[in-house]
């Protein structure tokens, strides 16, 4: 019997999850899908996603490819798997691909947004999807230290440890800084009704825990720490000390991904 190359949209809350990845311990949005799909194959197999999030993180349109012989249609499939997959994890799309699509390899470009709640009070709504920081942010300081990333660099300075790499360069095609968008009214727990702040990153790639450094570091740079001149000189220095800490894992989502 052929195969089919299988494309998956999936959405997921990521916090009671190890991450995309499977593990040894601990429950992964890989392992799920994977444990969903076997019953149609008959055996196991392997689903390839976009970006490997980790623990804790979001994700609004990550892309999956998988092999696989079912026969089924496309509306069944994803209506048989969002029947069994756990309701934190959704399958938005599924749709036929040329044989040899990958999910991973043929990506040109991955969307991230980092959420942040700049208020006194976080809602109980939303605590799982941003990062509290109560104390006042100059949100123009952060756009100015921010636009020192753009362009291709070496990005040492904020990569986490515990991923291999051949290289720490990376190309970012454009990042800003600014309340997120489509947000009105009062929002439950903030005594303003103010939308979160979103640090928005478009780039070829990202090492581990690179956007959580960067939404770090920047922080720092809107709570008058650092002036912003000084984000270009903390990724020229590639020294992962001088940069910000990692922001918490709640705050981030991986908004979209590019094929050619």
């Amino acid at each position: 019997m052929s195969q089919r190359t299988l494309r998956l949209t999936v959405e997921y809350d990521g916090t009671n999850y190890v991450g995309w990845q499977r593990q040894a311990d601990g429950v992964s949005i890989q392992g799920l899908l994977e444990e969903a799909l076997e019953p149609f194959e008959g055996e196991p197999l392997t689903v390839h996603g976009a970006g490997r999030t980790d623990a804790g993180v979001h994700a609004l349109a990550q892309v999956a490819s998988v092999r696989t012989r079912t026969l089924h249609d496309v509306r069944t499939l994803r209506r048989a798997l969002n029947a069994v997959l756990p309701t934190d994890v959704r399958v938005v799309s599924v749709d036929d691909a040329r044989p040899e699509f990958h999910a991973r390899f043929d990506a040109v470009s991955k969307t991230y947004a980092y959420r942040i709640a700049n208020a006194p009070v976080v809602s109980a709504f939303e605590h799982r999807f941003v990062w509290h920081v109560p104390g006042a942010l100059n949100v123009e300081a952060m756009d100015q230290g921010a636009q020192a990333l753009l362009g291709r660099h070496d990005f040492a300075a904020f990569q986490s440890s515990g991923r291999d790499v051949h290289t720490t360069e990376r190309t970012i095609l454009s990042i800003t800084v600014g309340p997120e968008r489509g947000q009105s009214g009062v929002r439950p727990g903030s005594d303003q009704g103010q939308p979160p702040l979103v640090i928005r990153v478009t780039g070829d790639g990202f090492l581990r825990h690179m956007v959580r450094s960067i939404a770090g570091t920047l922080v720092d740079v809107g709570l008058g720490r650092w002036q912003p001149s000084e984000v270009g000189r903390i990724l020229a220095g590639r020294d992962r000390s001088r940069a910000g800490r990692a922001a918490p894992a709640s705050g981030l989502f991986l908004v979209r991904v590019d094929y050619v």
